[in-house]
């Protein structure tokens, strides 16, 4: 089968890697570096596992900024590009998948067309109304930053946007591709497959606001947040999972999808969603209460991405927990090894990491690593456990 996925961002890079291994796979993206990359067998994102099967030369991929070259002949286009949720409309920017379909129908029209970037319940089955195609389907993915080709090559579920024998066959294609043969297969209508993917979303985050308020709770009473939390996680029906203290839920999935669930439920009688997305700013402010009171001179803040082995920085936590110390008129400088570079996000930089921890009096870390030990004394984390 000839594939083109179009986006190289976590999504479209761990697809275009996973199909490769048994069709011909075309990628397609704006990003002339991330091309580049690809096409000289290295990842153009931070994730260990594709890097490891760019390199191997085993995969029939290549990649392109040319949209006649990318779409001509394909059985079958996946589309990842980024839609970024937008505060002010208080909805995803779909625009980028648009414009892939606009391109798409004009240059192969009869491909299959399978979104897989992030979308508002009830796209899909809008979007074929309004372009009058019915070849656009729409199948969730639930990676994790940094392990997204793990987590395609071992899914814990595939599902399908419709329930027919070319939902199924699409399914197939996923599935045999996969490291995991009995994997959980399940068709559904585009708008449920489309909740599904919100609602898992929207869970996790709530998990994570569960244990960042336990954290809370015992900064404020002077618990011991290991303890408890180990206590609690000892329950099966609790788990061990995403129980680990953080700065708040961050990300390109989380705060975006959580607030998308929100306003589709504008209309509706909803309260735990509401209170997730409260808990979360409250959650920044009060870390970012607690290093003022320490009254630091300067603050270095350790890592802007979430997660150890990622470079995503959007919609960090620690970006507003930054915002918080500069509005207090805390000075502030980063250490960001994944955005080399005078500034990352707007925020000024200093890569060079003993020259980093000599310049500041605390360091902010919201997750620890090695080579903070030598400085432990100077670290502000709410990582209780040391697990990402």
């Amino acid at each position: 089968m000839r594939i083109t996925v179009a986006g190289l961002g976590h999504v479209g890079l761990s697809n275009a890697v996973l199909l490769a291994r048994q069709h011909q796979v075309c990628a397609i993206d704006i990003d002339r570096d991330r091309v580049a990359a690809l096409n000289v067998g290295q990842a153009p994102i931070a994730d260990a596992d594709c890097g490891a099967w760019l390199a191997s030369g085993t995969l029939d991929l290549r990649a392109t900024t040319d949209p006649v070259d990318a779409y001509r002949d394909a059985d079958l286009i996946i589309i990842a590009t980024s839609t970024h949720y937008d505060a002010e409309t208080h909805a995803f920017d779909t625009s980028s998948i648009e414009a892939v379909i606009r391109l798409a129908c004009a240059i192969q029209p009869g491909a299959l067309m399978l979104i897989k970037s992030t979308v508002p319940v009830g796209y899909t089955r809008k979007l074929c109304t309004r372009t009058g195609c019915s070849d656009i389907l729409y199948a969730p993915e639930f990676l994790r930053t940094g392990h997204a080709l793990h987590d395609t090559l071992h899914p814990s579920r595939i599902i399908v946007g419709e329930v027919s024998a070319r939902g199924a066959q699409l399914a197939e294609v996923f599935r045999a591709a996969t490291l995991e043969p009995n994997v959980p297969v399940l068709l559904t209508d585009p708008t449920e497959a489309e909740a599904i993917k919100l609602f898992a979303d929207t869970c996790l985050a709530m998990r994570v606001a569960f244990f960042n308020e336990v954290d809370t709770v015992a900064m404020a009473t002077g618990l011991n947040a290991a303890e408890v939390i180990g206590g609690l996680s000892m329950n099966p029906d609790i788990g061990d999972g995403y129980n680990t203290p953080s700065f708040g839920y961050g990300g390109y999935g989380l705060p975006g999808d959580s607030r998308q669930l929100l306003a589709n439920a504008s209309a509706m009688p909803q309260q735990i969603m509401s209170a997730l997305v409260e808990a979360n700013a409250a959650r920044k402010q009060m870390i970012a209460d607690a290093i003022i009171a320490r009254r630091p001179r300067r603050v270095g803040i350790y890592r802007l991405a979430m997660k150890q082995g990622a470079d995503n920085v959007r919609e960090s936590a620690v970006q507003d927990i930054i915002a918080h110390l500069r509005a207090a008129g805390v000075d502030t400088v980063i250490h960001e090894p994944a955005h080399p570079g005078p500034d990352c996000a707007g925020h000024p930089v200093e890569n060079d990491f003993g020259r980093f921890c000599d310049s500041v009096d605390l360091i902010v870390a919201n997750r620890m690593a090695a080579e903070l030990a030598p400085v432990a004394h100077k670290v502000f984390t709410r990582d209780v456990s040391g697990m990402d």
